[in-house]
């Protein structure tokens, strides 16, 4: 995020660079930093003559060039964009050879989304001499909260530790998803609002009493027939409860669970965990309902179930079934 934050602030203060090369598998943030450029760089009127928008599908690398080589005509610079550049990647050279020498009065941008550019490239080392080559990467599980609440507190909202984890469960990590979710909580809800459990349900279309949060509550409390009913709940709402997700969390609950046995320090618990101190409270509780043992077992179950889920060792590997199975071998130990 610093990175990111940097190159921003870079741009709002009008240092721009001939060349951008804007690549990884996070879209949201090329798509923010293209953005930025566009609207600092060029004002209404001159976007008619002096902005070039190409897609990677549709053009050739030598008609991009030829754009990148003319002079601005009202504004200071020429901005050339290049949306989905993957799709150029057997003709990089050709732009690579432009940025040898390249039009100072032209500021080239290229989104290459969903994967890393090869840095053996010779176009990724030509353009690192003259440019900035951004690598835009998934925020990790810890810096997602504070993510969403910085994003809250920009549109005049705030909520508390129970409504940010819903959030995040509700969410996920697809930020464009997010930023969707708070522009549509800012028509219906009024400046200074606390976004509460009630009204993520209600305006995000999220049970606060039936998801994975919740089912990692209850079984840290080992409450088999409440992870019963939650299990249920979540089957039959799948597309807002993805298999894969609810194995992988049940995973990272029980190796987490497993890193609390082993700390010997209990006091750097909440930072080792990667979890907020308000939820550290669960996880010493369900350390003392699932021994080492226990919790690594719990590992082991949710591993072969993951394999269920994709149809290993199993004719159907549906929803509840591979769950409830997982959840009778964890309560068995």
């Amino acid at each position: 995020m610093r990175e990111f934050n940097e190159l921003m602030s870079s741009i709002e203060e009008g240092n721009y660079l001939p060349f951008y090369l804007l690549s990884g598998v996070e879209p949201y943030f090329i798509d923010q930093i293209e953005s930025k450029i566009t609207d600092h760089l060029l004002d209404e009127a001159s976007r008619s003559f002096d902005y070039s928008l190409f897609y990677g599908k549709e053009v050739e690398a030598s008609h991009i060039v030829e754009a990148a080589k003319r002079f601005p005509m009202l504004s200071s610079h020429h901005l050339v964009v290049v949306r989905e550049a993957q799709h150029l990647d057997k003709y990089m050279d050709v732009i690579a050879d432009y940025l040898s020498n390249p039009q100072p009065t032209t500021v080239l941008v290229l989104c290459y989304k969903y994967k890393i550019f090869d840095k053996r490239k010779k176009l990724y080392k030509n353009g690192k001499k003259i440019g900035v080559i951004y690598d835009s990467k998934p925020l990790y599980d810890n810096q997602l909260g504070p993510w969403i609440l910085e994003k809250l507190k920009a549109s005049g909202f705030s909520t508390d530790n129970i409504g940010l984890q819903l959030l995040c469960e509700a969410l996920g990590n697809d930020l464009n998803k997010i930023e969707k979710e708070i522009d549509k909580l800012k028509i219906v809800l009024s400046e200074g609002t606390i976004v509460s459990p009630d009204l993520i349900q209600k305006h995000v279309g999220f049970s606060k009493d039936y998801n994975n949060f919740e089912l990692y509550k209850a079984l840290g409390k080992r409450d088999f027939n409440k992870c019963c009913q939650i299990v249920k709940y979540m089957s039959e709402n799948s597309k807002n409860h993805p298999l894969v997700l609810t194995i992988s969390g049940l995973n990272t609950f029980f190796r987490r669970v497993l890193i609390y046995h082993g700390l010997e320090d209990k006091s750097k618990a909440a930072s080792s965990l990667g979890v907020n101190p308000y939820f550290l409270k669960d996880y010493q509780h369900a350390a003392s309902v699932f021994n080492l043992k226990q919790a690594s077992k719990g590992i082991y179950f949710t591993l072969e179930a993951d394999l269920k889920s994709k149809g290993v060792g199993v004719k159907s590997g549906n929803y509840k079934g591979v769950i409830q199975d997982l959840l009778v071998k964890v309560f068995a130990v």
